[in-house]
Protein backbone atom coordinates (compact mmCIF):
# COMPACT_ATOMS: atom_id res chain seq x y z
CA UNK A 1 0.00 0.00 0.00
CA UNK A 2 1.32 3.58 -0.83
CA UNK A 3 1.68 5.51 2.00
CA UNK A 4 -0.20 9.63 1.70
CA UNK A 5 2.26 12.01 1.98
CA UNK A 6 1.22 15.64 3.10
CA UNK A 7 3.32 17.98 1.75
CA UNK A 8 3.04 21.56 4.03
CA UNK A 9 4.10 25.01 2.32
CA UNK A 10 3.34 28.65 2.20
CA UNK A 11 3.28 29.41 5.69
CA UNK A 12 2.29 33.37 7.18
CA UNK A 13 5.64 34.71 7.08
CA UNK A 14 7.42 36.52 4.17
CA UNK A 15 9.34 33.49 2.87
CA UNK A 16 5.76 32.10 2.01
CA UNK A 17 6.69 32.29 -1.79
CA UNK A 18 10.31 30.52 -1.25
CA UNK A 19 8.38 28.15 0.49
CA UNK A 20 5.89 27.26 -2.32
CA UNK A 21 8.75 26.55 -4.33
CA UNK A 22 10.71 24.31 -1.79
CA UNK A 23 6.86 22.46 -1.23
CA UNK A 24 6.56 22.29 -5.12
CA UNK A 25 10.26 20.06 -5.71
CA UNK A 26 9.51 18.27 -2.87
CA UNK A 27 6.16 16.85 -4.75
CA UNK A 28 8.12 16.94 -7.95
CA UNK A 29 11.33 14.58 -7.03
CA UNK A 30 9.87 12.41 -4.15
CA UNK A 31 9.30 8.38 -5.04
CA UNK A 32 5.85 8.36 -6.71
CA UNK A 33 6.29 5.04 -6.54
CA UNK A 34 6.11 4.46 -2.74
CA UNK A 35 4.10 7.75 -1.64
CA UNK A 36 1.68 9.35 -3.21
CA UNK A 37 1.65 13.16 -2.41
CA UNK A 38 -0.43 16.18 -2.13
CA UNK A 39 0.68 20.05 -1.77
CA UNK A 40 -0.93 21.33 1.07
CA UNK A 41 -0.97 25.50 1.31
CA UNK A 42 -1.18 26.54 4.50
CA UNK A 43 -2.03 30.17 5.35
CA UNK A 44 -3.36 32.44 7.92
CA UNK A 45 -6.97 32.81 6.37
CA UNK A 46 -7.05 28.87 4.65
CA UNK A 47 -5.25 25.93 5.36
CA UNK A 48 -6.22 23.83 1.68
CA UNK A 49 -5.26 20.54 -0.27
CA UNK A 50 -4.44 21.74 -3.76
CA UNK A 51 -5.21 19.21 -6.64
CA UNK A 52 -3.94 18.69 -9.80
CA UNK A 53 -6.58 20.98 -11.35
CA UNK A 54 -5.45 23.57 -8.85
CA UNK A 55 -8.76 23.51 -7.24
CA UNK A 56 -8.70 23.77 -3.49
CA UNK A 57 -10.39 21.48 -0.56
CA UNK A 58 -10.09 22.64 2.77
CA UNK A 59 -8.84 20.77 5.65
CA UNK A 60 -10.40 20.02 8.81
CA UNK A 61 -8.16 21.35 11.18
CA UNK A 62 -9.67 18.72 13.88
CA UNK A 63 -7.91 15.70 12.39
CA UNK A 64 -5.70 16.97 9.24
CA UNK A 65 -8.01 15.30 6.34
CA UNK A 66 -9.69 16.50 3.59
CA UNK A 67 -13.01 15.66 2.64
CA UNK A 68 -13.27 14.62 -1.32
CA UNK A 69 -17.07 14.26 -1.11
CA UNK A 70 -17.48 10.72 -1.34
CA UNK A 71 -14.13 9.90 0.47
CA UNK A 72 -12.01 11.09 3.62
CA UNK A 73 -8.27 11.79 2.79
CA UNK A 74 -6.11 10.95 5.74
CA UNK A 75 -2.60 11.08 6.11
CA UNK A 76 -0.01 8.98 6.56
CA UNK A 77 2.94 11.29 7.12
CA UNK A 78 3.56 15.49 6.66
CA UNK A 79 6.82 16.83 4.87
CA UNK A 80 7.65 20.06 6.27
CA UNK A 81 8.41 22.67 3.89
CA UNK A 82 7.33 25.59 5.69
CA UNK A 83 9.77 27.87 6.34
CA UNK A 84 9.28 30.44 8.95
CA UNK A 85 6.07 30.42 11.12
CA UNK A 86 4.41 28.36 11.87
CA UNK A 87 6.58 25.54 10.39
CA UNK A 88 9.57 26.19 11.03
CA UNK A 89 9.06 27.91 15.15
CA UNK A 90 6.98 24.92 16.43
CA UNK A 91 3.40 25.57 15.86
CA UNK A 92 2.60 22.73 13.59
CA UNK A 93 4.77 20.53 14.79
CA UNK A 94 2.91 20.54 18.04
CA UNK A 95 -0.03 20.82 16.41
CA UNK A 96 1.37 16.97 14.68
CA UNK A 97 2.28 16.14 18.03
CA UNK A 98 -0.99 16.28 19.36
CA UNK A 99 -2.84 14.79 16.13
CA UNK A 100 0.26 11.78 17.26
CA UNK A 101 1.21 12.24 13.08
CA UNK A 102 4.81 12.08 12.20
CA UNK A 103 6.36 14.71 10.34
CA UNK A 104 9.86 14.94 8.23
CA UNK A 105 11.46 18.04 10.80
CA UNK A 106 12.27 18.47 14.16
CA UNK A 107 10.38 18.35 17.70
CA UNK A 108 8.42 21.04 18.64
CA UNK A 109 11.05 22.58 21.00
CA UNK A 110 14.14 22.29 18.95
CA UNK A 111 11.65 24.24 16.43
CA UNK A 112 10.62 27.16 18.61
CA UNK A 113 14.53 27.06 20.13
CA UNK A 114 16.49 27.36 17.03
CA UNK A 115 13.80 30.07 15.43
CA UNK A 116 15.04 32.07 18.27
CA UNK A 117 18.55 32.88 17.39
CA UNK A 118 18.72 34.82 20.93
CA UNK A 119 18.04 31.11 22.86
CA UNK A 120 19.38 28.84 20.56
CA UNK A 121 22.92 30.64 20.97
CA UNK A 122 22.60 30.90 24.68
CA UNK A 123 22.00 27.17 24.57
CA UNK A 124 24.83 26.16 22.81
CA UNK A 125 27.48 28.44 24.02
CA UNK A 126 28.15 25.83 27.28
CA UNK A 127 28.91 23.52 24.41
CA UNK A 128 31.42 25.31 23.22
CA UNK A 129 29.73 27.07 20.41
CA UNK A 130 31.20 30.52 19.95
CA UNK A 131 28.51 33.67 18.79
CA UNK A 132 29.18 37.11 18.35
CA UNK A 133 28.76 39.68 21.20
CA UNK A 134 25.41 40.56 21.15
CA UNK A 135 22.80 43.20 22.68
CA UNK A 136 19.08 42.41 22.90
CA UNK A 137 15.89 44.23 22.58
CA UNK A 138 12.40 43.85 23.18
CA UNK A 139 9.84 45.80 21.34
CA UNK A 140 8.99 48.76 24.24
CA UNK A 141 12.11 48.59 25.31
CA UNK A 142 14.76 52.13 25.45
CA UNK A 143 17.08 51.99 22.71
CA UNK A 144 20.37 53.52 24.59
CA UNK A 145 22.59 53.58 21.02
CA UNK A 146 25.69 54.45 23.54
CA UNK A 147 25.33 51.03 25.33
CA UNK A 148 24.73 49.09 22.13
CA UNK A 149 27.80 50.54 20.23
CA UNK A 150 29.89 49.99 23.35
CA UNK A 151 28.94 46.19 23.29
CA UNK A 152 28.98 45.32 19.92
CA UNK A 153 30.95 47.93 17.98
CA UNK A 154 30.70 49.03 14.59
CA UNK A 155 30.00 48.20 11.73
CA UNK A 156 26.70 46.12 13.29
CA UNK A 157 23.81 43.81 12.33
CA UNK A 158 20.17 44.68 13.41
CA UNK A 159 18.62 41.25 12.87
CA UNK A 160 14.66 40.29 13.92
CA UNK A 161 15.44 37.82 16.82
CA UNK A 162 12.58 34.96 15.19
CA UNK A 163 12.74 35.71 11.34
CA UNK A 164 14.39 33.87 8.49
CA UNK A 165 15.62 34.81 5.61
CA UNK A 166 17.31 37.82 5.91
CA UNK A 167 13.76 39.68 6.30
CA UNK A 168 14.31 42.43 8.71
CA UNK A 169 18.47 42.76 8.86
CA UNK A 170 20.61 45.54 8.12
CA UNK A 171 23.96 46.23 8.41
CA UNK A 172 24.67 49.50 10.37
CA UNK A 173 28.07 51.40 9.56
CA UNK A 174 27.22 54.60 11.97
CA UNK A 175 25.46 55.38 15.10
CA UNK A 176 22.83 57.69 13.15
CA UNK A 177 21.46 54.72 11.25
CA UNK A 178 20.99 52.43 14.17
CA UNK A 179 17.31 53.58 15.21
CA UNK A 180 15.85 53.28 11.43
CA UNK A 181 17.51 49.49 11.40
CA UNK A 182 16.34 49.03 14.83
CA UNK A 183 12.45 49.77 13.13
CA UNK A 184 13.10 47.90 9.98
CA UNK A 185 13.79 45.18 12.37
CA UNK A 186 10.09 46.03 14.32
CA UNK A 187 8.31 45.23 10.97
CA UNK A 188 9.67 41.36 11.22
CA UNK A 189 9.69 40.83 14.89
CA UNK A 190 9.08 41.92 18.44
CA UNK A 191 12.50 40.94 19.72
CA UNK A 192 15.73 42.24 18.28
CA UNK A 193 19.24 40.66 18.20
CA UNK A 194 22.33 43.33 17.39
CA UNK A 195 25.46 41.87 16.92
CA UNK A 196 29.03 42.56 16.28
CA UNK A 197 30.19 42.30 12.77
CA UNK A 198 32.27 39.40 11.99
CA UNK A 199 34.60 39.74 9.49
CA UNK A 200 35.49 36.34 7.87
CA UNK A 201 34.70 33.91 5.50
CA UNK A 202 30.64 32.53 5.96
CA UNK A 203 29.94 29.09 5.37
CA UNK A 204 26.81 27.41 5.55
CA UNK A 205 26.83 23.20 6.79
CA UNK A 206 24.11 21.00 6.35
CA UNK A 207 24.01 18.46 9.11
CA UNK A 208 20.83 15.92 8.34
CA UNK A 209 19.50 12.36 9.87
CA UNK A 210 20.22 9.99 7.00
CA UNK A 211 19.34 6.29 6.98
CA UNK A 212 19.34 6.10 10.83
CA UNK A 213 22.42 8.42 10.98
CA UNK A 214 23.68 12.11 11.86
CA UNK A 215 25.13 13.12 8.31
CA UNK A 216 27.18 16.41 7.59
CA UNK A 217 26.90 17.45 4.03
CA UNK A 218 30.32 19.00 2.13
CA UNK A 219 30.27 22.80 3.06
CA UNK A 220 29.17 25.79 1.29
CA UNK A 221 31.27 29.53 1.27
CA UNK A 222 28.76 31.99 0.91
CA UNK A 223 30.44 34.63 -0.85
CA UNK A 224 28.14 37.97 -1.95
CA UNK A 225 28.34 41.12 -4.06
CA UNK A 226 26.35 42.99 -1.88
CA UNK A 227 27.38 44.35 1.64
CA UNK A 228 26.33 40.87 3.73
CA UNK A 229 24.11 37.93 2.82
CA UNK A 230 20.59 39.50 2.38
CA UNK A 231 17.73 38.42 0.99
CA UNK A 232 18.74 39.65 -2.93
CA UNK A 233 22.12 37.99 -2.32
CA UNK A 234 19.92 34.94 -1.02
CA UNK A 235 17.16 34.83 -3.60
CA UNK A 236 17.73 37.01 -6.11
CA UNK A 237 21.17 35.83 -7.58
CA UNK A 238 23.40 38.51 -5.98
CA UNK A 239 25.72 35.77 -4.21
CA UNK A 240 28.02 33.01 -5.04
CA UNK A 241 27.79 29.87 -3.10
CA UNK A 242 30.64 27.66 -3.60
CA UNK A 243 30.52 24.08 -2.41
CA UNK A 244 33.01 22.46 -1.54
CA UNK A 245 33.88 25.74 0.65
CA UNK A 246 37.28 27.07 0.08
CA UNK A 247 38.41 26.42 3.65
CA UNK A 248 41.62 24.79 5.34
CA UNK A 249 41.43 21.31 6.76
CA UNK A 250 41.58 22.31 9.86
CA UNK A 251 38.57 24.99 9.63
CA UNK A 252 36.56 22.29 7.87
CA UNK A 253 37.29 19.48 10.86
CA UNK A 254 36.59 22.31 13.27
CA UNK A 255 33.11 24.15 11.77
CA UNK A 256 31.64 20.01 10.83
CA UNK A 257 32.44 18.86 14.29
CA UNK A 258 30.36 21.86 15.74
CA UNK A 259 27.78 21.45 13.31
CA UNK A 260 27.64 18.10 14.31
CA UNK A 261 27.58 18.38 18.06
CA UNK A 262 24.67 21.35 17.74
CA UNK A 263 22.46 18.88 15.88
CA UNK A 264 22.65 16.33 18.24
CA UNK A 265 23.27 18.31 21.76
CA UNK A 266 19.91 19.63 20.44
CA UNK A 267 18.35 16.21 19.57
CA UNK A 268 17.43 17.31 16.22
CA UNK A 269 15.89 15.46 13.77
CA UNK A 270 15.33 15.76 9.74
CA UNK A 271 17.11 18.67 8.05
CA UNK A 272 19.22 21.45 9.58
CA UNK A 273 21.68 24.20 8.15
CA UNK A 274 23.68 26.28 10.31
CA UNK A 275 25.32 29.26 8.99
CA UNK A 276 29.11 30.10 10.71
CA UNK A 277 31.95 32.95 10.48
CA UNK A 278 35.41 32.15 10.33
CA UNK A 279 37.43 34.63 12.64
CA UNK A 280 41.22 32.73 11.99
CA UNK A 281 40.61 29.22 12.17
CA UNK A 282 37.61 29.23 14.79
CA UNK A 283 33.95 29.57 13.94
CA UNK A 284 31.33 31.32 15.18
CA UNK A 285 27.58 30.73 14.43
CA UNK A 286 24.92 33.15 13.60
CA UNK A 287 21.93 30.35 13.30
CA UNK A 288 20.78 27.43 12.53
CA UNK A 289 17.39 27.01 10.05
CA UNK A 290 15.46 23.72 10.52
CA UNK A 291 13.47 23.80 7.78
CA UNK A 292 16.49 25.44 4.85
CA UNK A 293 15.19 26.13 1.56
CA UNK A 294 14.19 23.08 -0.65
CA UNK A 295 14.55 24.34 -4.42
CA UNK A 296 16.84 23.08 -6.83
CA UNK A 297 19.29 26.49 -6.15
CA UNK A 298 19.10 26.05 -2.67
CA UNK A 299 22.08 25.03 -0.56
CA UNK A 300 21.12 21.92 1.27
CA UNK A 301 20.09 20.22 -2.20
CA UNK A 302 23.16 21.65 -3.47
CA UNK A 303 25.48 19.89 -0.73
CA UNK A 304 23.42 16.49 -0.71
CA UNK A 305 24.47 16.41 -4.54
CA UNK A 306 27.78 17.03 -4.11
CA UNK A 307 27.89 14.18 -1.25
CA UNK A 308 25.76 11.97 -3.82
CA UNK A 309 22.34 11.54 -2.53
CA UNK A 310 19.85 12.62 -5.10
CA UNK A 311 16.82 14.85 -4.47
CA UNK A 312 14.75 11.63 -4.88
CA UNK A 313 16.81 10.07 -1.79
CA UNK A 314 16.84 13.66 0.16
CA UNK A 315 13.39 13.42 0.38
CA UNK A 316 12.27 10.48 0.49
CA UNK A 317 14.76 9.48 3.66
CA UNK A 318 12.92 12.19 5.28
CA UNK A 319 9.40 10.80 4.79
CA UNK A 320 11.99 7.39 6.14
CA UNK A 321 13.04 8.77 8.58
CA UNK A 322 9.48 9.89 10.62
CA UNK A 323 7.06 7.39 9.46
CA UNK A 324 10.57 4.91 11.25
CA UNK A 325 9.65 7.23 14.18
CA UNK A 326 6.16 6.51 14.57
CA UNK A 327 4.97 5.21 18.12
Amino acid sequence: MKKNIAIIMGGYSSEYKISLKSGNVVHTYINKERFNTYPIHIFKDRWVYVDENEKEHSINKNDFTVNLGNETLSFDCVFNAIHGTPGEDGLMQAYFELLGMPQTSCDYYQSALTFNKRDLLSVLKPYGINAAPSYYLNLGDKIDEEAIIEKVGLPCFVKANKAGSSFGISKVHEKESLKSAIENAYKEDDEIIIESFLDGTEVSVGVITYKGKTKVLPITEIVTENDFFDYEAKYEGKSQEITPARISKIQQEKVEELAKRAYEVLKMKGYSRSEFIFIGDEPYMLEMNTTPGLTTESILPQQAEKAGITLEELFTSAVDEALSKKG
